[in-house]
């Protein structure tokens, strides 16, 4: 029982070793927004030490004896069957308090192995917790290794009760080995480590396991409940194809036995979960407190007490950042408890709800209006990619014309070129000035069923003209809506041009509106949650299921997978989920989710990368005389300007590092692993595209490079561009409403004559309704902070100690300087008022692609992940 102790006393030449740790926090926020797992909120790994608090532990004593024990493993002597021999269990002693490196809540204690010469160099250790609860493992250093010098283990993993494990939980020293090149001593255990992250794919997961599986989107709705919660199941089909998400194991339901049962918590592995000291944690908590408390206390105050569903001004809208709501007594008393809310509410004795302005009317509450500011949030607002140079005219659609007609627009020459300054149609295209903004195919098909619900919708496309000054002029929208005889007849379509006064004006917002609704909804359910969250998932699994901790390009990728797995399963309980947020608050409602597995179909990984996608869309050329190897079209574009930036770094930092470890491209195609994990990515992690041409074969360095800057970039770049100005561009609804709920008002109708006699009453009565927009306000006002311990690009959680290897670190190293570059650069830009795309009439500058931000809400930022 006191071998820890008589240690302390007979250390001898033992190798000195320092463990670091945390203790569960007594606040885990996984335990408090779900139910409660079996070591309950404050038992956790050191319960019987720990308070609400989480201070560190108060007594060396609390781990003398027989509670955490480590056995190292060596890279360099094997045993009589090739492994690495297996030293001594060794306990934990006594707390260290002097070590200045230490994290917050963090906690050092010594260890001695005994460790005889002929053991050679460790290069592993298994870890053993007799105690009930789990601890969160940071590292080991061992040092004045002989004949070495000191060894670094990364470790950041929760341990559990040994009696949990099927197999001994194994941690491996901060060296990069590519398979090949592994030391026999270790290839034994390297193997082993991967079968144990693969599991056997039986059975339903617990919670303390730590395997990798896939699963197709059968949790979004629930059957069993009632048949309206029922959702299509994506994934494993060609009509609804979908990116895999993590496998859990859950039963099936009883109505339908392909689609499986919810519940509070979902199955992650344990190390993807959040749970420890990461002030993330309250993000995602207030998330969850939001959708399952405050929201609905929001709408019973709106609806009953207060008996006011609707804005009737535009000030209205504003009185929700500078007076708020006020709210009962009893609605205050649950609400103002929760973290952040605290923040929201008025300062001044009165009991209201009060939001923070956004961004977008901070300088001007009515420059939104103004088609400069419609047109420029085209190429540096939230959604600035989707924008495409018009190359024929009229536009046409890919849609079926046996099924659906003829979806050729309907927009003319004659409707364009009044506004064109005497530059026809033709000269337009030939000179890249003609643009424009097509939500016609994904909507058309489910226009008549949303337009059977309480909402009204069209198919939309907009054309817009380049100007002399480098700004984008809407010249005319078109609005759709099948054929009342059916879908074969095609759409009826008309055509709004720009007008400034009187009912013509009004008509023109709405046509607007109606425009930004379906940018909105194909915002969150494409261009966010499918092209960022849903398609980084299966990278996840299979870099876990395949790549070593110790292969170069699992230490490459790791910080990009930070918290995605959660943040993706907290989404499908309360976010993407059938009468979820996304579906009570936006146009696609029921559908929302499928329509998105339609948009995959076409999703190509290739495009993702930042040069690929702007050359197919048009609004780039290759250039080999620019420093991008691009010519931008729209020469003041702020999105691609600044992310070709970002985009280089990132594939220049890339290129130095694989080229470090793989010194030939037969080394990729030597690289079993690699070979593994890609393999299973495009046939089972995407494997409903599997057959699509366009996947690199991953033979040549070219392809791994390329490849990694491609997911580097989706995971840090693309989502920050499209999520951190989420509530500074969309806080407002007016400028980004999510629904719409009236027809465009004919004339000679009663809904024409009050948009002639109050038309921001009709506007209002024709976009998102109150109620939704305080559940849109809260919820992206949440998803567009940033938490006090985020990690940007350029920045790792391990600090120094990720590898041991010096030319990658430095490598490391030049690439966060050169991040630090760029920002100055684009701060630069912004000053330069010549370029009026960079801030616009709203005088918002354009700063989503600054790569480091401050806590909160900041409109700035690149995280590593997509934490949020």
């Amino acid at each position: 029982m006191f071998s820890g102790v008589t240690g302390l006393f007979d250390r001898g030449q033992k190798l000195k070793g320092t463990v670091v740790l945390m203790q569960k926090n007594t606040l885990d926020i996984n335990a408090l927004t779900a139910a409660k797992s079996p070591t309950g909120i404050i038992g956790g790994a050191f319960g019987i030490v720990g308070d609400v608090a989480g201070n560190i532990l108060d007594t060396a004593t609390s781990f003398l004896g027989r509670s955490i024990a480590l056995r190292l493993i060596s890279a360099t002597s094997a045993d009589a069957a090739g492994k690495g021999k297996v030293g001594k269990e060794t306990f934990l002693e006594g707390l260290l308090t002097s070590i200045p490196t230490l994290g917050d809540k963090q906690n050092a204690f010594s260890i001695h192995f005994e460790w005889d010469s002929n053991m050679g160099i460790p290069g592993a250790f298994y870890i053993d917790n007799f105690m009930q609860g789990e601890f969160f493992l940071v590292s080991l250093t061992l040092e004045d290794v002989p004949n070495h010098g000191s060894i670094h283990f990364v470790c950041n993993s929760w341990i559990y009760n040994s009696k949990k494990y099927k197999t001994d939980r194994i941690f491996f020293a901060n060296k990069t080995y590519l398979p090949s090149e592994t030391p026999a001593p270790l290839v034994y255990y390297r193997q082993e480590e991967l079968k144990t992250l693969r599991g056997d794919g039986t059975g339903e997961r617990k919670e303390w396991e730590r395997i990798y599986d896939y699963d197709v989107y059968n949790d979004l709705g629930e059957p069993d409940s009632k048949p309206q919660l029922a959702r299509q199941i994506l994934g494993g089909s060609s009509d609804f194809p979908y990116p895999r998400r993590g496998r859990t194991g859950r039963r099936k339901t009883k109505t339908d036995p392909k689609s499986e049962t919810r519940s509070p918590t979902v199955y992650l592995p344990r190390d993807e979960s959040f749970g420890h000291t990461k002030s993330s944690d309250f993000l995602v908590y207030i998330l969850k407190s939001a959708s399952q408390n405050v929201i609905p206390q929001l709408r019973s105050v709106v609806t009953l007490q207060l008996n006011n569903p609707e804005f009737n001004t535009f000030q209205d809208v504003r009185s929700l950042y500078e007076g708020g709501i006020k709210l009962p007594t009893d609605v205050l008393s649950q609400i103002s408890p929760i973290p952040l809310f605290k923040e929201l509410f008025r300062s001044d004795g009165e009991q209201a709800l009060k939001f923070p302005p956004p961004k977008v009317i901070q300088v001007d509450h009515s420059a939104w209006q103004t088609d400069e500011e419609f047109a420029r949030e085209m190429i540096a607002g939230v959604n600035p990619h989707i924008i495409k140079k018009l190359s024929e005219f009229p536009p046409k659609s890919k849609l079926d014309s046996q099924k659906f007609g003829d979806n050729t627009s309907t927009i003319t020459k004659e409707n364009l070129e009044p506004n064109m300054g005497g530059v026809t149609v033709e000269q337009a295209i030939q000179d890249n000035r003609l643009y424009i903004l097509d939500h016609h195919d994904p909507l058309f098909p489910y226009l008549r069923k949303i337009n059977a619900t309480e909402t009204k919708a069209y198919a939309t496309r907009t054309i817009l003209f380049l100007q002399d000054d480098g700004t984008l002029k809407p010249l005319a929208i078109e609005l759709s809506r099948p054929h009342p005889q059916g879908d074969s007849f095609g759409p009826v379509s008309n055509v709004y041009l720009p007008a400034s006064e009187g009912v013509e004006a009004s008509i023109w917002l709405l046509a607007k509106a109606f425009v930004v609704v379906n940018d909105s909804c194909y915002h969150q359910l494409v261009s966010h949650w499918l092209n960022t969250h849903a398609v980084v998932e299966p990278f996840i699994i299979a870099t876990n299921r395949h790549l070593s901790v110790v292969h170069p390009i699992h230490k490459l990728l790791l910080p990009h997978y930070r918290d995605t797995m959660n943040i993706n399963a907290l989404a499908r309980n309360v976010l993407v989920n059938a009468e979820g947020i996304i579906e009570s608050t936006f146009l696609w409602g029921n559908y929302a989710l499928e329509m998105s597995a339609v948009v995959y179909k076409d999703w190509n990984f290739i495009e993702q990368g930042l040069p690929n996608d702007l050359i197919k869309r048009g609004v780039a050329v290759e250039d080999p005389a620019s420093p991008t190897g691009l010519r931008l079209l729209i020469e003041d574009y702020p999105y691609a300007s600044d992310g070709l930036e970002i985009w280089a770094a990132i594939k220049s930092w890339v290129g130095e590092y694989v080229n470090f470890y793989y010194k030939s491209d037969a080394a990729i195609a030597q690289d079993a692993e690699l070979q593994a994990f890609w393999k299973e990515l495009v046939e089972v992690g995407h494997g409903d595209l599997k057959n699509a041409t366009w996947w690199f074969k991953m033979q040549t360095r070219e392809e791994l490079i390329e490849a990694s800057t491609i997911l580097i970039w989706i995971a840090s770049a693309l989502h920050a561009a499209v999520n951190f100005g989420q509530y500074p561009y969309g806080g407002y609804i007016l400028n980004r409403p999510t629904k719409s709920r009236r027809f465009m008002p004919e004339k000679g109708s009663p809904e024409y004559d009050e948009l002639a006699k109050d038309y921001q009453k009709s506007y209002l009565r024709t976009i998102t309704p109150k109620n939704d927009t305080l559940t849109d306000l809260t919820i992206i006002e949440v998803l567009s902070r940033h938490a006090s311990d985020e990690q940007y690009l350029g920045d790792r959680i391990e600090g120094d100690n990720w590898t041991s290897d010096s030319q990658p670190k430095e490598a490391f190293k030049r690439f966060g300087k050169k991040l630090a570059e760029i920002e100055q650069k684009l701060t630069q830009r912004n000053n330069d008022e010549t370029l009026r795309n960079r801030y616009g009439p709203v005088k918002m500058p354009y700063t989503l692609l600054y790569p480091s931000s401050e806590e909160g809400l900041t409109c700035r930022g690149i995280p590593n992940s997509i934490s949020i």
